[in-house]
C-alpha cells in the first residue's frame, strides 16, 4: 500500500510516497533553475515555496542529446532514453527506509555520461535496494555539456562541479529530515561521476561535506589546464558562429547548444606539454581554474587534500570494450589511429605504443587501442589510490572488476559500466539482458550482485568494504571482483 509522507526542508515541505517499506522523494530542488544568464552562473539556493511541493514523481533532466556511438547496445537504463525538458532540473531524489529513522548512512551518487549525458532518474539508479539495506540514497542532476563544463570568459569555471557541491550542501542541511546522518555521507560516482568524485577530493569548497568517497572507473588525472579548455571553447564558439564569451553563449537556446555540442566530438587538447590522460571521447573535463579546482586531483591528494576521507576506488578489466566492441569499430581501427590516440595522451607517443606492443605482441590495432584506453582508466585511478594511501589517515581500498559479460559473443567482457548493475543490485533492470545487452544472455553469478551491494553499503556505513586496505605497489591488495568473490565480512 502506498502512503504519502511529508518532510520539511530548508526551502519548504515536500510530499513523497511510501511503498513496501521505502520512502521515495523525487525532484527536490537543491538550487534555483539555471535559466537565461543563470545557465552560465554559479548555482544559487532555490526560492522557498509556500505549502507543500509534490515530490511523488520524477522531474526534468539536464539538457543533453541522446548518447550515440554504442551500436545496438542499449544504455538507456544508465543514461536515460531522452532529455526530459523543464527548468527545475537541478534537483535531488531521495530513497530512505523511513524519514522517521535516525542517523542512517547516506550515499550521494553522481551519474556518469562523459559530462554530456545522463541523469539521476535513470532506471538503474533506483535506490530501493540501498534503502532496504538501511542506507539513504541520494541521486542528483548537474549541468552537462557547455552549460556545466565549458570554460568561458565571463563565467565561473566548473559549474557542473559547483552544482554537485551545492547538492552536497543541501544534503548536509536537509538529510536528517529523511533519516540520514549528515556526518556520515559517502559521495560516489562512476565514469564522469567518478572524475567528479576525484575533483571533489581536491576542491577546497567541498571540504567537510563528505566522510567517504567511491570512484568507479574514473581518474585522478581528469583536469584540463586552462589552455586545453580554451581549445574546446574556441571550437564550440566557431561551430556556433559566436564570440567566445559567456554572454554570447548564454544567448544560444538550449536546443541549439546541445546540438552543437553533440556534433563537436573530441577536441585535440594536446598543447604546451598538456595531454588528455583520460583518453575519453568527451570534449569536456573539469578545469584546473585555480579556484574551484586549483590542482590535478592526484597532486592535491598527494599534498594532503582528502586525507581524512575513506576512499574506495577501482576500474574494470576491459573498460574500453564498451567503445569499440558494440559498433564493430575494433576491426576497423588502424595503426595511425593508435598513434594519434597515443599522441593525445603522452609526450612520447611512439614509446607509449611500443610499450603497449611489447605487452600485447599479437594484438590487432583495435585491441591495442582498447588496451591503451583501459590503461588510462587504470593509471589515473591507481595514481589517485597511491596518493591517498600515502598521505591519508583514513582507509584506502582498491578493486579490479573482472566478471565478463557474455554479450557480443563474450567480447564485451568486463567493460566500462558492467559493474553498475551489481553495485545497485539491479541486474533485473529493463534492457540489461540479451546477446547485445550490457550483461549478456548467459547465467549471472548467483551472489555477485548481493555481495557487491553489501560491500558498497558496508563501506558507506563503516568505511570497510570487506577486504584488506590498499598498499601502493602491492597488487595483492587490489581486490579482484568476479564470480568467485565474496566480501570477508559476510
Amino acid at each position: 500500500m502506498r502512503h504519502r509522507i511529508p518532510v520539511k526542508t530548508t526551502a519548504g515541505t515536500v510530499l513523497g510516497r511510501q511503498d513496501a517499506g521505502v520512502s521515495v522523494f523525487w525532484n527536490i530542488p537543491y538550487a534555483a533553475a539555471p535559466v537565461g544568464p543563470g545557465r552560465f552562473a554559479a548555482p544559487v539556493a532555490p526560492a522557498p515555496w509556500a505549502g507543500t511541493r509534490d515530490a511523488g514523481a520524477p522531474g526534468p533532466t539536464a539538457p543533453a542529446a541522446l548518447r550515440a556511438g554504442f551500436g545496438p547496445l542499449d544504455l538507456s537504463a544508465l543514461l536515460g532514453s531522452r532529455w526530459v525538458t523543464g527548468e527545475d532540473y537541478l534537483s535531488v531524489n531521495v530513497w530512505t527506509p523511513s524519514p522517521h529513522r535516525d542517523r542512517l548512512p547516506v550515499m550521494v551518487y553522481v551519474h556518469g555520461g562523459g559530462f554530456l549525458n545522463g541523469s539521476g532518474r535513470a532506471a538503474l539508479y533506483d535506490g530501493t535496494g540501498f534503502a532496504r539495506g538501511g542506507v539513504v540514497l541520494v541521486t542528483l542532476n548537474y549541468r552537462l555539456g557547455a552549460a556545466g563544463w565549458l570554460d568561458v570568459p565571463g563565467a565561473p569555471a566548473n559549474r557542473g562541479l559547483l552544482d554537485v557541491i551545492a547538492a552536497l550542501r543541501w544534503v548536509r542541511e536537509n538529510i536528517s529530515g529523511f533519516g540520514g546522518d549528515p556526518g556520515n555521507v559517502t559521495v560516489c560516482g562512476q565514469s564522469a561521476g567518478a572524475m567528479v568524485v576525484a575533483a571533489l577530493l581536491a576542491a577546497p569548497r567541498a571540504e567537510g561535506l563528505f566522510r567517504r568517497a567511491i570512484s568507479q572507473s574514473g581518474s585522478g588525472l581528469c583536469g584540463f589546464a586552462p589552455v586545453q579548455a580554451e581549445r574546446v571553447t574556441r571550437a564550440l564558439a566557431g561551430t556556433l558562429g559566436i564570440d567566445a564569451r559567456a554572454d554570447a553563449f548564454a544567448g544560444v537556446p538550449d536546443e541549439r547548444l546541445v546540438s552543437a555540442v553533440a556534433g563537436l566530438g573530441p577536441v585535440d587538447v594536446a598543447v604546451d606539454g598538456h595531454y588528455d590522460t583520460s583518453l575519453g571521447s568527451s570534449p569536456f573535463k573539469p578545469v584546473l581554474d585555480g579556484a574551484v579546482l586549483p590542482r590535478q586531483p592526484v597532486d592535491a591528494v598527494a599534498g594532503g587534500r582528502g586525507s581524512g576521507v575513506d576512499l574506495l576506488i577501482g576500474t574494470n578489466a576491459d573498460e574500453a570494450a564498451l567503445y569499440v566492441v558494440p559498433t564493430g569499430r575494433a576491426a576497423r581501427i588502424t595503426e595511425a589511429e593508435v598513434a594519434a590516440a597515443a599522441a593525445r595522451r603522452h609526450p612520447d607517443p611512439a614509446a607509449l605504443v611500443a610499450a603497449q606492443r611489447a605487452r600485447w605482441p599479437d594484438a590487432s590495432p583495435g585491441e591495442l587501442l582498447a588496451h591503451l584506453v583501459t590503461d588510462a582508466f587504470t593509471e589515473g585511478s591507481r595514481r589517485l589510490a597511491d596518493a591517498h594511501a600515502a598521505r591519508s589517515t583514513a582507509g584506502t581500498y582498491a578493486y579490479l572488476f573482472r566478471w565478463r559479460s557474455t554479450a557480443f559473443g563474450g567480447s564485451l567482457g568486463a567493460c566500462h559500466c558492467a559493474e553498475l548493475p551489481f553495485v545497485f543490485d539491479r541486474t533485473d533492470a529493463p534492457g540489461l539482458r540479451g546477446p547485445q545487452a550490457l550483461l549478456g544472455d548467459g547465467d549471472l553469478p548467483s551472489d555477485l550482485a548481493s555481495h557487491m551491494h553489501h560491500a558498497w553499503t558496508g563501506f558507506a556505513a563503516t568505511g570497510d568494504p570487506g577486504w584488506a586496505p590498499y598498499r601502493p605497489g602491492e597488487d595483492r591488495t587490489v581486490q579482484v571482483i568476479d564470480e568467485r568473490w565474496r566480501p570477508a565480512q559476510l
